[in-house]
Formats: structure tokens, sequence, C-alpha cells
């Protein structure tokens, strides 16, 4: 038995620690045991658990959260890198977010991360030609968490939306790997115009809470926007933009802002990789967008 529970450990620690996380809550606060059991510990996987939680929240008198689950379970059944982006994106907020002490908070308190996974389940169905289904799921995880994501846009793994109050995503955004944004960020267009016309994010960049990115441009790969800014031109790889329109004020002084959330504009004299290990076994620069 010992050796089949190191065996599962090896597998999926991310899984195995917010059980772990789980049966402590259940010990130390005996009232939320039930909810504990119900969302946790009655499931065999991380892909489960999440199925469990998101169509608790998503349900309504429009959709019962039996359907919710069944569509969510079978997205995570069809698709094996729905789960590997949420461990993605767990990892990512435990080791961004001052706030979070445990694994197991992502799945139970965050919105940002939940409303992350919404969005993932949305984009599956959206590619499977379920259109009208996504969008249900777009409007309800809006109404619910204040976060709207078209189901067409491109989102990374190791993707932490920090408080993720009123986040908007358009249509044809791409957001890289291991990017972070705090809350009022929009990737949206500038105007009424059709086909290609949001943000393409590049990996480990770093958005301060009301930015907004405006048109098809690119930012570049660990870079960094500044609170407040309104970004409308290109910005280059590991830059500081600040100001409306925005404008650069210099290089970034860490070589991943997006994992250290370094949010001031001093610019350091020799960026040099930060200690602890890269998140994913990415720097936060590398990886494909999408």
């Amino acid at each position: 038995m010992q050796q089949v529970k190191a065996s599962l450990t090896s597998i999926d620690p991310v899984w195995t620690t917010i059980r772990r996380e789980a049966e402590e809550i259940a010990r130390d606060e005996p009232l939320m045991a039930s909810l504990v059991h119900a969302g946790v510990l009655h499931h065999r996987s991380l892909e489960r658990a999440m199925s469990f939680r998101i169509a608790q929240k998503l349900a309504s008198p429009e959709m019962s959260d039996l359907i919710l689950r069944e569509i969510l379970d079978g997205a995570y059944q069809d698709d094996e890198s729905l789960g590997v982006a949420a461990r993605a994106d767990i990892l990512a907020v435990y080791d961004r977010d001052p706030a979070c002490h445990a694994y197991i908070h992502p799945l139970l308190f965050f919105k940002g991360f939940q409303a992350l996974q919404c969005f993932r389940i949305a984009h599956w169905l959206w590619q499977e030609g379920r259109q009208d289904m996504a969008r249900f799921i777009q409007m309800r995880t809006s109404e619910c968490f204040g976060v709207d994501i078209h189901p067409n846009a491109r989102i990374g793994r190791g993707v932490m939306i920090d408080h993720a109050h009123s986040i908007v995503i358009g249509e044809t955004a791409v957001v890289g790997d291991n990017v972070s944004m705090l809350h009022s960020v929009t990737l949206g267009g500038t105007g009424k115009e059709d086909g290609d016309r949001h943000p393409k994010i590049g990996n480990g960049v770093m958005i301060g809470a009301g930015a907004a990115v405006l048109g098809n441009i690119e930012v570049g790969h660990c870079s960094r926007i500044a609170a407040g800014s309104v970004v409308l031109e290109p910005v280059p790889p590991m830059t500081t933009v600040a100001g409306v329109p925005a404008k650069v004020v210099g290089k970034v002084s860490c070589a991943e802002p997006a994992r250290m959330m370094d949010q001031t504009l001093g610019e350091g004299p020799d960026i040099k990789a930060p200690l602890g290990k890269p998140i994913c076994g990415s720097s936060g620069c590398g990886g494909s967008q999408g």
C-alpha cells in the first residue's frame, strides 16, 4: 500500500497535495468538512474535482449542475491538456500570490483560477464546434466571476489572474505561457473591425491592474505593463511600458517579471535569474502560446 501511495504521489503530486490539504481542513475546521469531502475527497482525480466545483459555480435555473458536470467530464476525458494546464495554473498561483498558502486554495476559493478553468472548457467546446454552449459558459463565467473571456481566445499554461475583477479578453487575443495579470485588465480591440483584432501577449509577461492593451499588437516576452497603462503600440521583449498612452520607460528589473510580480518602475543594472526553480520546468520566457 505504501508503494502505491508513493507511486501516486510521484505521478500527480499536485492532486496528492490537494487531498492532504483537504484532510487537514476537514480536521481543523469541522464546519467545512462537508465542503471539502464533496468538493475534493470524494473524487479520484483533480479533473473530477474541478468538474464538480465548476458545475456547482455555474449552475443556474437555465442549466443544472448535472448537465454541466456531464459536459465538463466529457471535456476532461477528451483532452488531457485541460488537466495539465489546470495544474500549471495552480502552481503559478501558489508561486506568485502571497495570499495563497496551499494548492487547494485556488480550487476552492480563488475566482481567477476558477474563471480561467471555465474559459478552458468554453474554448474546448468552441473548438469542438459547440459554439452556442461555449457562449453559455462564457456568459455564466462573466456573471459568476466578473471575468469575460471569449471562447475563441487562446491562453497558455501557468497563467495567474489575481483578484480577477473586470477582466476582459477578446476573441482573437493570444496569451502566452506563465503570464500574470491583475484585476481590470482589458485585452481588446480598437473599433468595430472584424478579423484578427486583439493583442498577442508573449510568454512571461506581467500586466498590472487596470491596464488596457488594444488592437492587434504584440507584447514581447517577459515584458511588463504598468498599472493603469493604455498600450496602443507593440512592446519590445523584456521592456517596461507605462502611461497613457504607454511609452517605454526602461528594461525590466528582473528576469521573470510575471513570476516575481515586481510592479515598481525601477530598472536593475544587471538582469539575473531569480532564486528558486522555474515554474513547471519553464524559465517563464519559453514555451508556446495558445
